[in-house]
């Protein structure tokens, strides 16, 4: 598995977290239209050991990491297990940790709007929002429940629009989006549901 990624000072690194258990083509779709409509040097998928929401415990990390791997075949994209080298348990210490270990690269946290529902929950959520720019991508079924969630309420008047979320990476927090685009209908659990990993 690969130990800290590279990060140049005045790149713009989305960070993708997540279980990826196991990872999909949506995963691969969202990625991908990150990269284009908030002009991303690169995608960093962040393979996280587990999820502190979820009361299920993941595939082992290095399965998940090695899925991850051969699903995610594009140039621009890494997948590394650093959350787990660097013991943080949180999105917040997470990020907090990559901007000290990367100063002068620009993040932008990247998450599907099914997790926006639910953000509001997430350790530390105000201090991410007001510490790194956020590029929230649609998700089937989950659009409408994302634009109205507490975290979108609160945050409103710091929504930018499509054409404004190009320079997303270069925008002062608190800075967020919602990319409406097309969608892959298919997600974690259903493959898990239908045996992925036996």
């Amino acid at each position: 598995m690969i130990g800290r990624p590279l990060g140049l000072p005045g790149s713009t690194i989305g960070l993708l977290g997540g279980s990826f258990d196991p990872p999909h083509e949506g995963h691969v779709h969202i990625t991908k239209q990150a990269i284009k409509a908030f002009n991303l040097s690169k995608i960093w998928w962040l393979v996280s050991p587990s999820n502190p929401l979820k009361d299920r415990k993941p595939e082992k990390l290095s399965k998940r990491y090695e899925a991850s791997r051969k699903i995610m075949q594009h140039p621009a994209v890494t997948i590394t297990d650093i959350e787990s080298r660097l013991g943080s348990q949180f999105t917040a210490e997470t990020i907090n940790r990559l901007q000290c270990i990367y100063p002068g690269v620009k993040f932008v946290w990247l998450m599907g709007a099914d997790n926006l529902v639910n953000f509001h929950k997430w350790d530390k959520w105000n201090w991410i929002v007001k510490n790194v720019p956020i590029g929230v991508l649609a998700r089937p079924g989950e659009q409408i429940k994302a634009g109205l969630s507490p975290t979108a309420n609160r945050y409103k008047r710091f929504r930018i629009t499509r054409e404004e979320a190009f320079n997303l990476s270069t925008l002062p927090p608190p800075v967020w989006t919602l990319l409406i685009g097309p969608m892959r209908n298919i997600s974690s659990t259903e493959l898990r549901e239908q045996g992925f990993w036996t």
